[in-house]
């Protein structure tokens, strides 16, 4: 197999070479990205990251029972995760941006980084008009311009076109725009007597909170921990702790409005209940005192003592299980209630089943509050968690409603105990049965009514004391160094670049062109014998070979004469056969100078021009001869002699020339006749240089090879392309060409062969 196989191994010195032939591309390179890269260092604004930690306290029992133990055990990430979703919500970086007017923005114009003034200083103030911000939905920005004596040039843009444009007017001042009137003042931070140049923002709150939802980051600090790490990045590290510092209280004053507005339902309701049983107490009291009035009841204690601790024990289960009872039916009756539907539920009854059942579902109705502050009515988690909630509220009422039953049935009970230790005290007046009935229904109410008052304060306290959900461990704080790269870093990378793109570009450009640009090249590509190479000769001249002359190029034909007679070992190897793949290539000019290069031996030697399709030698050679190669061997009347032309100015050289071009050249190319001629040439010449058509357009060459004793083929650098020299490979692996050799021709000699630039003579 001719074609060498490469893949296996990198050729470093071929690298190498390739590198420092193009070493300017690497000078330009490094010179720009480096350049580029120092400017960026200058101009680039250093960021710092900012960060702050929140610990969220759990609502107390939110987890009763077992889930309260495994949530201790395996951290409490789900709690913490819903509260991430509070903390950096729309609605809370809204309200952060409303606050701290984060919606305007304040830059330096000083260069292609746009710096932001110190927060919170800044030296011209923006004054929206009134109502602008809360119906904004398009921003707009201005840029001002004020010189040493404090005239102001302001010009706004919306959507890049231009909406307003004043010059020379003098701060304060108001300019009017498609969004309304804007109020352009000086602050205590105004420079006097110093040019100014600003880039002013505006936005609505909304975009202001989408800006922040991108800058801030908030995550779980680990996952067993309750706290919350907020972070942002930015330029400005005052204005990003100031941010981060607003957002965890934003956040806190939800929690705790949250809490309120529960507490103040629970309030307003006992104080309902408390204003309802006022007027039934009262009147209770009024019956009291009427009764006693009419019977002349005045020494109740000694008419109505008891003489059986029973029955005191009776009553006072009686008087337990109504007021129970009452709590009962005043909690069904605000869960049938429809405004109630998704409220609180006070929790005011012993009974334990029924207290942790109104619990869960006020944590449910929490939930729905917290996720009703940022979520649509129609999200599904918000449907879920409605479902869920009017199926506890459902299971609550027929809870209510069996506990209502057995209080009731209890209270029978007692009382038909009461009747049956007042059976026993027949002999007490009636009267005294009335009384005690009174003194009962009397003493519930008071109970109730205490217990309602108790609840009040209670809750009153619990406005009065109201924590917030979070508590702050780490206030905004910035770290010293800043992220990024820093300048060092920076000028690396770009002087990295700077090295990296020409290899790349190279690569590329090598990975698309498929021609060759070296000997090392063809050597890689093919194990066909290379005969010599030959340098780019910018002389103009067809003939560049004779015996003054003491070029390069000259030199360069003297070195291939010596390696074709190598070749040439057998004295009867006289015929040489040049080819090529394509026209372009050099072949004509190759085979002259070889020619003239033998004749030099003092040899004679013949020049034959073989490419009968496109026939070139005698324009090459100046030279017109009446007959040529073609009207011989078409015609009997035309002899050898009559197409030889002896060369003037190269002793021992003829030439025969194409001639016309034949309507039949592939016919005449393989008669009997060529045979002929080049046996009579053998025995005329030392040489017979064949000049042939190039092998990858016709295949007259190939019928010629019977006649010939070697080949050469002419490849032509950054022209012939790689296909063409794999062809050759096929050609020589099948020996359809005698002793093949390859010249490769159109390299440049300075860096090659190592000929000096300013003298025309050999170096070595």
């Amino acid at each position: 197999m001719a074609k060498k196989n490469n893949s296996d191994f990198i050729d470093i010195s071929g690298l190498l070479k390739l590198y420092l032939k193009n070493w300017y591309m690497f000078a330009i390179s490094v010179t720009v990205f480096l350049g580029i890269g120092l400017a960026y260092a200058f101009m680039y604004l250093p960021k710092y990251s900012v960060n702050a930690n929140l610990l969220i306290n759990p609502e107390e029992d939110a987890m009763p029972g077992m889930a309260s133990g495994l949530s201790s055990l395996f951290g409490s990430e789900g709690y913490v995760e819903d509260e991430i979703f509070i903390v950096s919500s729309h609605t809370v970086y809204r309200e952060v941006a409303r606050d701290l007017k984060l919606n305007i923005s304040y830059l330096t114009d000083k260069n292609i980084f746009a710096k932001q003034i110190d927060y919170p200083k800044h030296p011209v103030e923006l004054t929206p008009q009134g109502g602008i911000m809360d119906t904004l939905r398009s921003g707009i920005t201005f840029k001002l311009s004020i010189d040493k004596n404090g005239k102001a040039s302001i010009s706004g843009k919306m959507k890049r076109s231009t909406v307003v444009k004043v010059k020379d007017v003098t701060l304060p001042y108001v300019v009017t725009t498609p969004l309304g009137k804007f109020a352009f003042s000086k602050t205590a931070d105004y420079p006097a007597g110093k040019k100014l140049n600003l880039i002013i923002g505006v936005q609505s709150y909304d975009s202001a909170a989408e800006d922040m939802a991108e800058n801030i980051s908030a995550e779980i600090a680990s996952k067993r921990s309750n706290v919350i790490t907020l972070n942002t990045v930015t330029t400005n590290p005052d204005y990003g702790m100031a941010i981060l510092n607003a957002v965890m209280e934003k956040y806190n004053e939800k929690g705790i409005e949250q809490k309120n507005d529960q507490n103040r339902l629970t309030a307003k309701f006992l104080s309902e209940r408390i204003d309802i049983l006022s007027d039934e107490l009262s009147s209770s009291e009024g019956d009291l005192e009427s009764f006693k009035q009419r019977n002349e009841l005045y020494d109740i204690a000694q008419n109505t003592g008891y003489t059986f601790s029973k029955k005191a024990t009776y009553e006072g289960q009686l008087v337990r299980a109504r007021t129970e009872a009452e709590i009962i039916k005043m909690t069904q009756d605000f869960l049938n209630a429809p405004e109630n539907a998704y409220s609180l539920v006070p929790v005011m009854t012993d009974n334990e089943a029924l207290s942790l059942a109104i619990q869960n579902y006020n944590d449910n109705v929490l939930q729905l509050m917290d996720l009703m502050q940022s979520a649509h009515p129609d999200n599904s988690m918000v449907k879920r968690l409605r479902e869920q909630i009017d199926t506890m509220r459902a299971n609550i009422l027929t809870s209510i409603g069996r506990t209502y039953a057995t209080t009731a049935v209890r209270i029978n009970d007692l009382e038909r105990e009461m009747n049956s230790a007042d059976s026993k005290l027949s002999h007490l007046p009636a009267q005294e049965r009335e009384l005690r009935k009174l003194n009962r229904d009397l003493t519930v109410k008071q109970q109730l009514f205490i217990f309602l008052l108790q609840q009040r304060e209670q809750t009153a306290l619990q406005l009065a004391t109201a924590f917030p959900k979070g508590t702050t461990v780490d206030k905004a704080f910035t770290l010293s160094k800043p992220v990024g790269m820093g300048k060092k870093a920076i000028a690396l990378f770009a002087l990295f670049l700077g090295l990296l793109i020409p290899p790349i570009i190279l690569f590329i450009r090598q990975l698309l062109n498929d021609r060759f640009e070296t000997r090392q090249d063809v050597e890689n590509i093919t194990d066909v014998p290379i005969l010599g190479e030959m340098c780019t000769d910018r002389s103009g001249n067809r003939m560049v070979v004779s015996a003054e002359s003491t070029s390069s190029t000259a030199e360069l034909f003297r070195l291939m004469r010596s390696n074709l007679l190598f070749v040439l070992n057998d004295p009867n190897d006289r015929v040489v056969l040049i080819t090529s793949s394509t026209s372009g290539e050099g072949k004509s000019f190759i085979s002259i100078n070889l020619a003239a290069s033998l004749s030099l031996l003092n040899k004679r030697v013949v020049l034959v021009g073989m490419d009968i399709r496109k026939p070139q030698l005698a324009n090459y050679l100046n030279i017109s001869p009446k007959f040529g190669l073609t009207q011989y061997l078409s015609s009997s009347a035309v002899t050898l002699d009559q197409i030889i032309t002896p060369l003037e100015g190269t002793p021992g050289l003829d030439v025969i020339v194409a001639g016309p071009i034949p309507p039949n050249p592939a016919e005449l190319l393989i008669s009997q006749k060529i045979d002929d001629l080049v046996s009579e040439l053998r025995r005329r010449y030392d040489y017979v240089i064949l000049d042939t058509a190039p092998i990858g357009l016709v295949s007259d060459t190939f019928t010629l090879n019977r006649v010939t004793d070697a080949s050469i083929y002419v490849c032509r650098a950054n022209y012939t392309s790689v296909k063409d020299l794999e062809e050759v490979n096929r050609i020589y692996d099948n020996n359809r060409l005698k002793k093949l050799s390859i010249v490769v021709n159109g390299t440049a000699s300075k860096k090659s062969y190592g000929y000096s630039k300013d003298k025309d003579r050999v170096k070595a």
